[in-house]
């Protein structure tokens, strides 16, 4: 059984400051954006699924 958590096993670290990197400079907002911003992991996978779809459509009104 999973234990279930609630907001009060946090309340002693919920109000303390963010921590700041001591070894490097924190990454700009723009570049973090980038980093995190949305890819297409499988390029021309939609082309394909939306083929795949026509040909099924068509065989459907067949």
């Amino acid at each position: 059984m999973i234990p279930q958590r609630t907001s009060e096993d946090y309340a002693d670290i919920v109000n303390l400051p963010r921590p700041e990197p001591q070894n490097h400079q924190r990454m700009p907002l723009a570049k973090r954006a980038a980093q995190f911003a949305p890819f297409a992991a499988l390029t021309g996978f939609d082309k394909v699924v939306a083929e795949t779809i026509r040909q099924h459509e068509e065989s459907i009104d067949d």
